[in-house]
């Protein structure tokens, strides 16, 4: 009777420990700037949480969409506007929580003598289509009653390029300014080819915030790792903010493997913030915006209401003691 019932506890804590050594597989889709380090630290800690994060990085936000259409892609950090402009195209995803604010500066040519936005006029302006910074552009753009377009014509010519090209063209004066992310608006500016122009934040669209998303299906099929996730989100955010040297570290060699210098870091981060929360207030204004200046070519504004699910991250951060 006792072998028995040492067989059947043995057996037991075999299969306990089985299962705790076989972690869910999360699939990530990220991007390389500074501000989504807290993101990709996620999977250093995974396994505290029983979960393996399989990142994979994209040249940009609106990349991630048809990865997350094919069933490649369980959470993804994103500009708002591209999750913005992939649920008004029928993407199922969720917003459930903000990861980084910031990131941004309009950067022109040094030669040029641009003071502000007003003397884009005439001016050829890099940016990267669907990200924040194009929402970013084309509401300072509209605040100083400038008319634009990426054909001739207009006050202002743009130039849709990906991030990592504008950089190059702003130093080969094949465009005159940028509205660029971080670190590539600090680098541009400490290597002397870029001045600053602004930190694009006085519009109603504020300070943008960055958002992570989730899959219709893991939200509503995998609960129990949709919850495990969201707290190894909080803790690797906790994390980066509680350790400025670790998340530095983090970011220049293990993102950026030492191609960025110490200084375009700390400018970078002097300019942008890790974060955990978003509004439903600041998704709305978003997506309306973006429909208000055509950025995303949406064919309906998708309500914030309808597709943000912040009740994880309260439960994530309630159970970490986060405030």
């Amino acid at each position: 009777m006792k072998f028995s019932k040492l067989f059947l506890l043995a057996c037991t804590l075999f299969f306990t420990l089985g299962v705790q050594a076989a972690p869910d597989v999360v699939r990530l889709g990220n991007l390389k700037f500074a501000h989504y380090g807290a993101v990709s630290y996620m999977k250093e800690i995974a396994s505290k949480y029983n979960l393996q994060i399989e990142e994979r990085v994209f040249a940009k936000g609106l990349d991630i969409l048809p990865a997350v259409i094919a069933g490649e892609i369980d959470i993804a950090a994103s500009a708002l506007d591209a999750a913005v402009a992939g649920r008004s195209s029928g993407v199922p995803i969720y917003v459930v929580a903000g990861f980084a604010k910031g990131g941004a500066r309009i950067v022109a040519r040094p030669d040029l003598n641009i003071k502000s936005v007003a003397d884009l006029k005439g001016k050829r302006v890099g940016v990267a289509r669907g990200g924040a910074q194009e929402l970013l552009l084309a509401a300072e753009l509209a605040k100083y009653n400038l008319t634009w377009s990426d054909q001739p014509g207009k006050d202002v010519q743009i130039f849709f390029m990906p991030f990592a090209d504008l950089n190059q063209a702003l130093m080969q004066k094949n465009i005159d300014a940028m509205c660029q992310s971080e670190p590539q608006s600090s680098q541009a500016i400490n290597k002397g080819y870029g001045v600053e122009v602004l930190k694009p934040y006085d519009t109603p669209l504020g300070e943008p915030v960055r958002a992570l998303v989730m899959t219709e299906k893991m939200y509503n099929e995998k609960k129990d790792v949709a919850e495990r996730v969201l707290k190894l989100f909080v803790e690797a955010t906790r994390t980066f903010q509680n350790d400025p040297k670790l998340a530095e570290k983090y970011v220049r060699e293990q993102m950026f493997k030492n191609q960025i210098s110490s200084e375009d870091y700390q400018d970078a981060m002097s300019n942008a913030s890790f974060t955990y929360d978003v509004t439903l207030d600041h998704v709305q204004v978003t997506a309306d915006l973006m429909k208000q200046y055509g950025v995303g070519k949406m064919s309906n504004t998708p309500q914030a209401k309808d597709w943000v699910r912040l009740d994880l991250l309260d439960k994530a951060k309630k159970e970490l003691k986060v405030k």
